[in-house]
């Protein structure tokens, strides 16, 4: 049996995986739980699992990291640049992760990847495209490629002219035509800032050049990546939009579990499109590339301007149009500097949050 440390256990993906658990009582129990804020929700889990050590981060996040060191896999899905601190304790220790926190790879993977070499630690994918990835290559994250294609939804805009996004709305942002998501990452799936994560993701934890990494609109949200090999041979891996299956895969390699979605119904008829990914309409997708080839602090910039950015958008204060703006004049505030320590990251993230509220201010 499987003990599980559970961080951000009151969000979205958090509460998937304790369904997990509920599904499979024979192969997972909970060690640690750790919310950022919900003590309510926090009271319930413990109810009903009695972990051996639980924390509300909002309260005392010292404790809350206390949790890395509990259990057999630690399970990170805080959100945001809080996420990364919980990664490196938990690599720190030892633990294998089952990464479902972005900012990991995408602001700290030059302090994260070198780490859990040393640690001898897994990495196991939970994003819906690097588990798809993953699942293509075998599980091998070193197997030869000639392409990762990661596929997009293409959000709530996708079919939007570019005239008509100054004047939407957040509600018209979080109506996500496939997926049921917090409210931050389906504003980033609407200006594919998401998209562009999850290249740098790729890039960090496959170490696969950005010259052999792409992103396609695929809308059905079907098929969730896919991997060309030398031979130009193309493996995808397919399922309907759900985090259920990456969740419980993450927590039961090397073995399937029994489904935890609905199978694929093939003798309905269905159709798969895909379209090319248009950069001039997703100004953040080209941010995000750019701060990820630059690489350094350069990628912690870029997210920490986004949260302020995409927060203003949601709380009615900038435009949609705004978010792209406001992020692309924090990261040019900021000159490269090679990602050092943890203390740096994060007195980097505090700066261009600062700086990028004083943009917003102006705009």
């Amino acid at each position: 049996m499987k003990k599980i440390s559970l961080i951000g256990s009151t969000g979205s993906i958090g509460r998937q995986v304790l369904d997990v658990v509920r599904r499979h009582p024979d192969e997972f129990a909970v060690a640690a739980l750790v919310a950022s804020s919900d003590a309510d929700g926090l009271e319930r889990q413990k109810a009903e699992f009695s972990p051996e050590f639980s924390a509300l981060a909002s309260r005392d996040k010292q404790t809350a990291l206390e949790a890395a060191e509990y259990g057999d896999i630690v399970f990170n899905a805080a959100g945001g640049f809080a996420g990364l601190e919980y990664s490196l304790k938990a690599i720190g220790a030892g633990k294998t992760l089952a990464l479902a926190n972005k900012e990991t790879l995408v602001c700290g993977g030059d302090l994260v990847m070198p780490l859990a070499e040393k640690k001898g630690v897994k990495i196991l994918p939970v994003d819906s495209e690097h588990s798809a990835i993953w699942q293509c290559l075998g599980f091998d994250f070193k197997k030869k490629v000639r392409r990762l294609i990661i596929t997009a939804s293409g959000g709530a805009f996708r079919d939007y002219p570019p005239e008509k996004l100054r004047k939407v709305t957040p509600a018209q942002a979080l109506a996500h035509p496939t997926w049921k998501m917090g409210k931050k990452i389906t504003v980033d799936s609407a200006t594919l800032m998401n998209k562009g994560y999850e290249v740098i993701e790729a890039h960090v934890l496959y170490g696969t050049p950005y010259g052999d990494i792409e992103a396609v609109i695929q809308p059905q949200s079907v098929i969730h990546s896919l991997v060309e090999f030398s031979d130009c041979s193309v493996l995808a891996q397919m399922g309907y939009p759900t985090m259920e299956l990456p969740i419980q895969l993450a927590l039961s390699y090397p073995l399937r579990l029994d489904p935890a979605v609905a199978p694929m119904d093939f003798k309905s008829a269905f159709s798969l499109d895909f379209r090319p990914l248009d950069r001039e309409k997703y100004p953040c997708f080209k941010l995000a590339l750019e701060c990820g080839k630059a690489g350094g602090i350069m990628p912690c910039v870029l997210n920490a301007a986004d949260e302020v950015a995409v927060s203003a958008f949601l709380n009615g204060r900038i435009a949609f149009t705004d978010i792209a703006r406001a992020v692309g004049d924090t990261v040019s505030a900021f000159e490269r500097r090679d990602a050092e320590s943890f203390a740096q990251l994060s007195e980097t993230d505090r700066s261009a949050r600062i700086i990028a509220q004083k943009i917003i201010d102006r705009l």
